[in-house]
């Protein structure tokens, strides 16, 4: 195999005045080389990592990579800038520039090797070496951990590093047996941990120690911290979080163990060096894996950026939990969430210290809307079969534990409604009880199930279920803040928040603000029937403008859990059902126009984007509005702003159409349920055309960019439009 990094792919003198152009300068040298075999669909790849966080970090260092089909081996370019680019990082630009390409099945010794050139970037030493290199040839083999006379040392002032760049493939593979695959376990039980070259970091020379009841003093040793790292890459951020916790670790006496999820490897942590540890820190962008280890521990829970910008921070924040018996309960990694932008879910991200209360109260919510989505489907798909099949006064036929006759359609009718029904009656339990899972993790299961219940019983509603989420929510951090001796700590989770939560949860949306909640759903319930004439085709417009601003985000979900609320009893009114087909009908205007722009003037587009437009049809078909989200991230000025209008007209029009929807998915596959069909498809259609016309218009007006380079051998096929006009635009 060849080099990770040669000469050829050095640039010290790199001219590119953006992030974009200079991926673009860099991957080129890949190109040229036979390294990347698409470079434009390699840069949308580059493009979408980028949108999910920037990799800017602070000391001049940007670090844009990504794993993508379009690479043919793991390869690393290096660029020096004199005038320094803005990669985001919160110190200003960065005049070094790395950029790590790694195919969708690297293999996994090189893997360790880009892992550890992210450790060695922690390293002042190496970077002020690359910074006063004299030539490509010199900082190539530097950045290879070699002399730059080939003889293979490592250059003085390095050799300490915790990792060498230059690890021998052999033991590479040996420290890390598998990618980012989604196996829970992989990589072998022994062995050098998180390729490190001291041998295992899980505890000090003399072994490990159990006994957590008694302080670090009590036990006369440094305080001990337990951390897990991961990036949605699993290559830069990951190591890189790690080498600052360790590093700041040691510069404050306290032992610092971390466990690497990248894609390098995973091996846990020794269960004893968990045991011992006196507090935890979560430094992530992607779900823990196997999380409820950690549970008990004091813990800090952030992003990755966090743990790699100011490790002394987290490290006295798990200090200072630790001495106010502040434990919580870390529960199990949360499962893939619907909100399609880091690939973590809600749960996962809730309140990060540093971020606003608007911001957590958004993701606590979203927390509690993903989780009830499904049931949202599951219900109203069946409910909508069992009305289309037994009519509408299905609603009306006996229970089929009574009445059930197998060749009767009436009865199937009547099977399918009722059991739509049960699954529609966990719809406010479950956004409630998330809602609290959101912000407490799972104690705030039980409080937040039992509000949302209460919620229904006194005729609260999904207004009724928010609240009693976030109270619940409260009520579990609340308590999760009080000191409590170390011989409670185990059955706090299971046993005191439990009762004591839902007591307090009971009392209030009984006795206090169930009534006033039920009060003002009822009001805004009746408010909507009475929408008529230009009202409701002004609130058909809004909802498909919030529906088309982000795509599956939480704005859009905001406008279809207001949507499906309405449709979600066994009656619903006709204005709620007019509501939800204006919903669906402007979720699926921004992926078909996607679809219908690509193949009306595929030259606008790159390759990567035409392949995309043709999934895009399906997606968009089936009421999937994430499926313009590849669009949206490589030219989000043009592609969302021309969604919104098409969305806001097919909103407008389906109300003003009458159009009525008692399903909250299904896309056209519902159509025979839709009031007003034909009409709907017409809103549909003429949303579609809009969005389309508007985007091929903005796209074509867009101007190459000045001196931007011819591309190199192995280009796109004639028929793609030039480097410049499908360079990535900056969101």
């Amino acid at each position: 195999m060849s080099e990770m990094i040669t000469a050829d792919l050095v640039d010290l003198d790199l001219s590119a005045d953006s992030k974009e152009a200079a991926a673009r300068a860099l991957a080129e040298r890949m190109l040229a080389l036979g390294r990347v075999t698409d470079l434009d669909g390699f840069l949308a790849d580059v493009a979408a990592r980028e949108a999910q966080m920037p990799t800017g970090l602070d000391g001049g260092i940007g670090i844009p990579h990504c794993r993508s089909e379009h690479v043919t081996e793991p390869t690393l370019a290096f660029g020096r800038s004199a005038a320094g680019i803005d990669f985001g990082a919160a110190d200003g630009p960065a005049d070094l520039i790395f950029l790590i390409a790694a195919p969708a099945g690297a293999d996994d010794a090189h893997l360790t090797i880009l892992s550890s050139l992210a450790r060695q970037l922690m390293n002042a030493e190496f970077t002020d070496a690359l910074r006063s290199a004299a030539d490509a040839g010199a900082a190539a083999a530097l950045i290879r951990g070699e002399e730059p006379d080939g003889t293979g040392g490592v250059p003085e002032g390095i050799e300490d590093s915790v990792d060498s760049v230059a690890v021998p493939a052999a033991a590479s593979a040996g420290a890390a047996t598998g990618i980012a695959t989604g196996s829970p376990d992989v990589g072998p039980e022994e062995g050098p941990q998180n390729g490190s070259e001291e041998g295992p970091r899980n505890g000090t020379d003399d072994g490990p120690r159990n006994g957590p009841d008694d302080g670090p003093a009590e036990r006369g040793r440094p305080f001990r911290v337990v951390a897990v790292t991961s990036c949605p890459t699993g290559i830069a951020h990951t190591y890189m979080a790690a080498e600052s916790l360790e590093k700041a670790g040691r510069e404050a006496g306290v032992e610092v163990v971390v466990e690497t999820q990248g894609s390098a490897g995973f091996t846990r942590l020794d269960p004893a060096v968990i045991e011992a540890a006196d507090g935890v820190i979560f430094a992530h962008d992607v779900p823990v894996r196997d999380k409820d280890r950690f549970a008990g521990k004091p813990t800090v829970d952030t992003g990755v950026k966090a743990a790699i910008n100011r490790p002394g921070e987290l490290i006295d924040e798990v200090r200072g939990k630790a001495a106010r018996g502040e434990v919580t309960a870390a529960g199990a990694a949360g499962a893939a969430g619907t909100d399609g932008a880091s690939g973590t879910t809600p749960v996962e991200r809730g309140g990060k210290p540093g971020e606003g209360y608007g911001t957590k109260l958004r993701v606590w919510l979203m927390s509690g809307v993903s989780y009830m989505v499904p049931f949202v489907a599951a219900g109203g798909l069946l409910i909508a079969l069992g009305f289309a099949i037994g009519g509408y006064e299905i609603n009306k036929a006996p229970s089929v534990m009574d009445h059930f006759v197998w060749s009767q359609a009436d009865s199937w009718a009547a099977l399918l409604f009722q059991v739509g029904g049960v699954a529609f009656a966990f719809l406010v339990p479950v956004l409630a009880g998330y809602i609290a899972y959101g912000m407490a993790d799972r104690p705030g299961l039980v409080p937040g199930f039992v509000g949302g219940s209460i919620a229904l019983t006194v005729n609260a509603g999904f207004l009724g279920g928010l609240a009693a989420g976030l109270i619940s929510g409260a009520v579990v951090m609340a308590i999760q803040r009080v000191r409590v001796p170390a011989a409670l700590r185990g059955i706090m989770p299971v046993v005191v928040i439990p009762l004591i939560s839902s007591a307090v949860v009971g009392f209030l949306m009984f006795v206090v603000i169930g009534k006033p909640i039920a009060s003002a759903q009822k009001a805004m319930t009746d408010w909507l029937s009475g929408l008529s004439g230009a009202n409701a085709v002004l609130l058909g417009a809004l909802l498909g403008l919030m529906m088309c601003f982000d795509l599956g985000g939480p704005v859009n979900k905001v406008a279809y859990a207001f949507a499906t609320a309405g449709i979600a009893v066994a009656d619903p009114s006709d204005s709620a059902m007019k509501i939800m087909a204006a919903v669906m009908a402007a979720g699926m205007v921004p992926p078909l126009a996607m679809a219908l722009a690509t193949t009306v003037r595929g030259k606008l587009f790159n390759a990567a984007e035409r392949e995309n437009g043709k999934a895009a049809w399906v997606l968009g078909a089936s009421f999937i509005s994430e499926g313009a989200i590849p669009f949206a991230a490589a030219d989000p000025l043009r592609v969302i702003p021309s969604s919104m209008v098409g969305g806001a007209l097919t909103g407008a029009l389906s109300m003003a159409f009458g159009a009525t929807l008692r399903a909250p998915h299904g896309g056209i596959f519902v159509v025979p349920l839709i009031g007003n069909p034909l009409l709907y498809l017409v809103a549909i259609a003429a949303g579609v055309c809009v969005t389309t016309a508007l985007v091929i218009v903005l796209k074509g007006l867009r101007k190459p960019a000045p001196g931007a380079v011819a591309q190199g051998p192995g280009g796109t096929d004639p028929s793609a439009p030039s480097p410049e006009a499908k360079q990535p635009v900056a969101a």
